[in-house]
């Protein structure tokens, strides 16, 4: 089936969800999903994600330079998704979503304690591309829940986190493969 340009994308899936938790000059914390994530280096770390333009996420990072892409489990797809509503800047959605904020290690952003993992970022540039933004920033530290990395792996499978398939289908591992020899 010939698909229209307008859903090229939507083949790309399932892509990882992260919640990208910022705060603004005031110190309130925001929180929004987000799938269109990638790594972007190994040396030196680095990651990226698209932003729509006028969204809260993208305003914080442009005042703060700091970010935290926090990995969600299927246990807070409900949270998740209430994250996702239009709270009026300066409304935590961490708080009004009834998820922890925890005290990250490297960057003032606080993370949210229900995840699986968080990677803490300082911005390194942004780029306007089209009707998106591509934030780019250096990891600074990354973390995972010690039940979720065995025998220096991710136990993906049993963290179960989600991934995008398109509008309001969601996936979560459900097999691995065995190393080819």
């Amino acid at each position: 089936m010939k698909l229209e340009l307008k859903n090229w994308y939507k083949i790309l899936c399932p892509r990882p969800v992260v919640l990208i938790s910022t705060i603004d000059t005031q110190g309130i914390s925001n929180a929004a999903p987000y799938s269109f994530v990638m790594p972007i280096s190994c040396q030196p770390a680095m990651v990226g994600f698209a932003s729509g333009l006028k969204r809260h996420t993208l305003t914080n990072i442009r005042e703060t330079k700091e970010f935290i892409l926090n990995i969600p489990s299927e246990e807070i797809i409900d949270q998740m998704w209430q994250c996702a509503k239009p709270y009026p800047q300066g409304v935590s959605e961490i708080r009004e979503t009834g998820l922890s904020e925890e005290k990250a290690e490297k960057v003032s952003v606080p993370r949210i304690g229900e995840c699986i993992g968080w990677i803490e970022c300082s911005l390194e540039f942004e780029r306007e591309i089209g009707d998106h933004v591509l934030i780019v920033g250096q990891v600074l530290y990354s973390q995972v829940r010690d039940e979720w990395w065995k025998d220096d792996k991710y136990q993906a499978i049993q963290a179960k986190p989600l991934l995008h398939i398109g509008g309001c289908e969601f996936s979560i591992p459900g097999w691995a493969t065995e190393p080819v020899e």
